[in-house]
């Protein structure tokens, strides 16, 4: 049993005074309405019209409610509940549980004064009138916890469906989704669209506090296949977000329009296959690019590369790494020396025998198939 319930127990008014007090509801609503209006700026519009005469009927009856309990006939706990919905509504409403909580406070003292003028008169002796003060504001602080409760439990359930609408979207996001789609669903979650995502891989357990640190519109999800988050950061200052990354364990996508984070996402993943080491996959586009296609990648090696197939392994390989360059040298015998640590005859006796397996060397498309065949090497 609650204190006010004990409480009013106690009290039992006598019909002659309930009476009396029923009969001042009305206007004592009215009053509790027209005082919160002056007092508590967040209602000053709300209680007009439609909502106001809705409010009036709410407040009597909790007024009537109350009575019924200091009489001594308390039936349930109906005006808890209508509390409790109450605060649900004031955050559906966009009000904080401060302005609920000024307007109890307003409301309790109007509501006090008000049948404290009705309930003297009407023959409640002097010892029970700070018994009946004590109840008026035990029911009203029971009716404030009634509402916070129900203000705290709407915030909590709001906050868990904007998360699940924020994980929605992400997941659209990544699976690239159509714009039509992506846009419905960010809407859904409330989310403003921003001009470009970039993607971020990086351990789970790494993901929710590297998010802490960013944009606090980056979507994130941590428990993708394999323990890998991913974040989709807005708008990114790369060089910046790469320093904030730094002590994580992070693969850098590119920027790319909203709707095509998937993009970025891909080629994350991709670097991420490609070497442990790799951070911001604009650094490594060559390999990214030659490793695009494996199998079209080890059809042209073995194409363009088959003149050397013919030789003993070591000498293959050397005349490949001389090959590589030379035209990463565009050449230049000194520079392709110095890169091999070799003297400069011995690259002029390589490259003749080089000459002799492709003696179409400086054709333009042979140059490119072989830079593209070994591209990768010693990268």
């Amino acid at each position: 049993m609650s204190h006010a319930i004990r409480r009013a127990n106690e009290l039992a008014l006598d019909e002659t005074t309930v009476t009396a007090l029923r009969a001042a509801l009305k206007s004592t609503a009215d009053e509790v309405v027209q005082a919160i209006i002056d007092e508590v700026p967040p209602y000053a519009n709300a209680l007009s019209g439609h909502m106001g005469a809705t409010i009036r009927r709410a407040v009597r009856t909790a007024l009537g409610h109350y009575l019924d309990r200091a009489s001594g006939n308390a039936t349930g706990g109906d005006a808890g509940d209508a509390a409790y919905e109450l605060g649900r509504g004031e955050v559906r409403d966009g009000r904080s549980m401060d302005a609920l909580l000024s307007a109890y406070r307003v409301g309790a003292r109007v509501a006090w004064r008000c049948l404290a003028a009705g309930a003297v008169p009407a023959g409640l002796p002097a010892a029970e009138v700070a018994k009946f003060a004590e109840l008026t504001f035990a029911y009203i602080d029971e009716l404030s916890a009634a509402s916070a409760a129900g203000h705290a439990d709407e915030l909590a359930a709001r906050g868990r469906a904007h998360e699940r609408h924020l994980e929605h979207l992400a997941r659209d996001l990544l699976a690239g989704a159509s714009p039509d789609m992506l846009l419905a669903s960010a809407q859904r979650a409330g989310w403003q669209p921003p001009v470009s995502l970039t993607a971020v891989l990086l351990p789970a357990a790494q993901a929710p506090p590297a998010y802490r640190a960013l944009d606090p519109s980056t979507l994130v999800l941590d428990d993708l296949p394999d323990a890998t988050g991913v974040l989709l950061v807005p708008d990114a200052d790369r060089s910046h977000l790469l320093r904030q990354l730094t002590d994580r364990t992070a693969v850098v996508g590119p920027a790319r329009p909203w709707t095509r984070a998937s993009a970025s996402y891909a080629r994350a993943v991709r670097a991420r296959s490609l070497s442990s080491d790799i951070r911001d996959t604009e650094d490594h586009l060559p390999e990214l690019v030659l490793s695009a296609d494996a199998d079209a990648f080890a059809d042209l090696r073995a194409r363009a590369l088959a003149p050397l197939r013919t030789l003993p392994v070591a000498t293959a390989r050397r005349l490949e790494e001389t090959l590589r360059a030379w035209l990463l040298h565009q050449g230049r015998r000194d520079e392709v020396a110095a890169a091999l640590f070799v003297h400069p005859q011995t690259v002029r006796y390589r490259m003749s025998q080089l000459r002799e397996l492709f003696p179409d060397l400086a054709s333009p498309h042979r140059v490119l198939e072989l830079t593209l065949a070994v591209g990768l090497r010693g990268s």
